[in-house]
């Protein structure tokens, strides 16, 4: 049973295992994606149902980019498909919408997609969806510090007040809380450059269970899990 006054206020998920579940079907890894796109859908619902404040989805590394021309073109279509179903579901459910990551090389037309997305949903005041695109933590902190030392040159800041805030000011996930709770599916026990600075004190879950295969009850395991850990922060 979950307790709803113990619930982690922010969940990150490293979506991973959509292509091995697809091999171990004897599908193409286009299907795999494509079961994955649903599962993001179901968990949202879920998610918002039990009053989770934020959800943060990697849904595109930094580094996908290297893979075959022909997976990418999949996945920029699916995540354009995703984007002209689920914002009709995401005002129904006063879901808000955000993404994190560089724009580019990410195509022009997908990229106003994206906006308009955030845009349309930007006064909805349920859970936050935040989808990880064209995202590498290390490349997040090497903009962050460009911007700080832009700031100190132009004499706009000062060195002295550079502070672990201040440098949270300069994220792309500024005004998002740092996350209570990440979820790896797949069984890989890795965070793959995925908000390395914002994990400082996040909770771990890896779970053997591939992402198409992860269903609301493997949400409430892993919330399940998170509850019965004790979060000291460093302290005693």
């Amino acid at each position: 049973m979950i307790d709803k006054s113990n619930l982690p206020g922010h969940i990150a998920i490293i979506m991973d295992g959509n292509g091995r579940w697809a091999k171990n079907k004897g599908l193409s890894r286009a299907q795999g994606h494509r079961e994955g796109i649903k599962r993001v859908e179901e968990i949202l619902s879920q998610a918002s149902d039990l009053g989770i404040k934020f959800v943060t989805f990697y849904a595109f590394s930094s580094e996908n980019w290297k893979r075959p021309k022909v997976e990418v073109g999949i996945l920029m279509h699916l995540l354009d498909i995703f984007l002209g179903r689920y914002v009709r579901m995401m005002m129904k459910n006063n879901i808000r919408f955000l993404t994190i990551g560089r724009k580019e090389p990410i195509p022009e037309r997908l990229w106003k997609k994206l906006l308009a997305a955030k845009e349309k949903t930007k006064n909805n005041r349920g859970l936050t969806a935040v989808f990880a695109f064209n995202y590498g933590s290390r490349q997040e902190i090497v903009d962050a510090v460009k911007k700080i030392a832009d700031d100190v040159l132009e004499k706009r800041l000062r060195p002295e007040d550079v502070s672990e805030e201040r440098i949270g000011d300069f994220l792309d996930t500024k005004g998002i809380p740092d996350p209570d709770l990440l979820i790896r599916t797949s069984g890989e026990q890795r965070i793959s450059n995925f908000l390395l600075w914002q994990l400082s004190y996040t909770e771990l879950f890896f779970t053997k269970t591939y992402w198409p295969d992860f269903k609301k009850e493997n949400l409430e395991e892993a919330i399940s899990e998170y509850q019965t850990r004790v979060r000291r922060f460093g302290a005693v």
